[in-house]
């Protein structure tokens, strides 16, 4: 049973059930620009522009809020350096590693076997 706050009281999360938390969770995993920002981040931390540079086609409202997410379920840090301007660096936290290799192999795989997804649309939209 789960408390309207998100938590669970036995703590035997099921993300089949309708009311399970893990499902906003996987949500944002899911998101395309979270799962680019995690990956650009095993590298070590970087400021706001760095990131907006690197993951190309993101605009700075998704990237605020996709950094604002991730912070929030405990995967970035955001660091307020005192600093004319101020200087923000964004980075993993431990929880944060742990997932970057998961995504990593998902984007990976997404990457070496994006010929065989195009051949694959090709027949379906040939048959439809």
């Amino acid at each position: 049973m789960w408390l309207q706050l998100g938590t669970c009281q036995d703590r035997d999360y099921d993300a089949f059930l309708a009311g399970c938390p893990t499902r906003e969770l996987l949500s944002t995993l899911t998101d395309k620009w979270a799962a680019l920002v995690v990956a650009a981040l095993a590298s070590g931390p970087q400021r706001h522009s760095e990131l907006a540079r690197r993951i190309a086609g993101v605009s700075q409202k998704m990237l605020t809020q996709t950094l604002r997410t991730l912070e929030r379920d405990g995967l970035l840090t955001r660091t307020v350096t005192a600093s004319v301007p101020a200087r923000v660096d964004y980075a993993l936290t431990p929880l944060g590693h742990d997932l970057f290799p998961v995504m990593v192999a998902i984007k990976t795989w997404a990457e070496t076997r994006m010929d065989r997804v195009f051949q694959a649309r090709a027949q379906f939209d040939a048959r439809s």
